[in-house]
């Protein structure tokens, strides 16, 4: 225990939030070892390999030497293939425009960090990803408005429109999003951008999953006119090539804001490894094969998990549009979602991450990932469906 009233940790982390899937995966892996065999439904993770050819890049780059530092914002070819990528998704910028860093999580946090003053609030639709922690780390305040099953998860601009105040400094938008796999389409995006044109304020786009969109086709807020001066963009090659371990991500802002978000960077990560660079240019001018054939995988799926859901007596699960995740209703009343994922986890042998971790619309939900084989998910349902048939 910490001695003394000066050995404590800051006032403001009572207020962070710990990650809710690491929580399930920590309870997991501890009945793991106690015997019990576990279906991993729960974390975000590609079970597929990366391809072949980045890792060789990766390896020739090592073999070259390339374990120096990089410049902070990132190797000038790796940044010239990011424009390069974006331009085929309508996107077009300059490599001035883009700072590489270690993982897109990184990217978030800085550019929060370098764009909210203490008490400045940022709209957020839930159920959302975690970004309540890194706001509050940053001293911003989140305010969540609510995006609805009943509208297919998507944000309506008349709720951003009722949260916003003299204090409303920047709009989060996550689509394809996490948990729901939401997709936005570009009418409804535009009058949020609109909305953020006419309150002079920024828009963060946290598009990490546009590369899985199973019907229609990606819209970027980047690629819709008159956003370039005041959105950030976020990306990175986790999802879309597996390479979740080695942490390479970008943001594409104004430069003035590129030179701000590379202070932070240059005061905590300095950079992201050089040789995970080369991996990343391979990946984005290499053959993009490997993307449309794990989609194609992810699509078959979702179709196997949101069917099987929805035969179980308990859930109520709509198809998602994007992203590699199943955010059902839970069906039974007087629960909570963390007991309702704990009882899953002790009783039916399946991790899932309760809703509430969410953000407070996420409640009444769980989340599943599809990021495993159509094997295991099978697996996961017959043992939920057998556990719930018994209860």
């Amino acid at each position: 225990m910490l001695a003394g009233v000066r050995l404590r940790p800051a006032k403001r982390m009572k207020e962070i939030p710990p990650s809710s899937t690491f929580k399930v995966l920590n309870l997991a892996k501890e009945l793991e070892r106690q015997g019990k065999d576990i279906v991993h439904m729960e974390v975000g993770e590609p079970d597929f390999d990366t391809p072949a050819h980045i890792k060789r890049a990766a390896e020739e780059a090592l073999a070259r030497g390339m374990t120096k530092y990089t410049p902070s914002a990132g190797l000038p070819e790796l940044r010239e293939a990011i424009t390069e990528h974006l331009a085929t998704k309508g996107i077009s910028t300059d490599a001035k425009n883009v700072i590489v860093t270690p993982g897109a999580k990184h990217a978030i946090f800085c550019t929060l960090a370098a764009t909210l003053d203490p008490g400045d609030e940022v709209i957020i639709p839930s159920p959302c990803w975690t970004y309540e922690a890194m706001v509050r780390i940053v001293g911003g305040k989140p305010v969540f408005i609510e995006s609805k099953q009943s509208d297919e998860f998507k944000v309506k601009v008349e709720h951003v429109q009722e949260a916003l105040t003299d204090n409303t400094r920047m709009i989060l938008l996550n689509y394809p999003n996490n948990p729901t796999g939401a997709v936005m389409q570009k009418k409804d995006l535009q009058s949020i951008i609109d909305l953020a044109i006419n309150h002079d304020i920024w828009i963060l786009s946290d598009e990490i999953y546009d590369c899985l969109v199973y019907e229609g086709k990606h819209v970027s807020v980047m690629s819709l006119p008159n956003t370039a001066e005041r959105t950030i963009y976020i990306n990175g090659f986790s999802k879309a090539y597996a390479m979740t371990g080695w942490r390479l991500g970008y943001a594409v802002a104004p430069v003035e804001l590129i030179a701000e978000i590379n202070k932070i960077q240059q005061a905590s990560t300095t950079c992201a490894a050089g040789f995970v660079q080369a991996a990343g240019v391979a990946a984005l001018r290499g053959p993009q094969d490997c993307v449309r054939e794990m989609r194609d995988e992810y699509r078959k799926r979702r179709d196997v998990i949101v069917n099987g859901l929805n035969s179980i007596d308990g859930f109520e699960c709509i198809k998602p549009a994007g992203a590699f995740y199943a955010f059902p209703r839970i069906k039974k009343p007087g629960i909570s979602s963390l007991d309702f994922c704990e009882f899953l986890l002790r009783e039916a042998g399946v991790a899932a991450v309760p809703g509430s971790g969410f953000g407070p619309y996420g409640e009444g939900h769980a989340r599943f990932s599809y990021a495993t084989s159509i094997q295991n998910i099978q697996r996961g349902l017959d043992q939920m469906g057998d556990t719930l048939a018994r209860r």
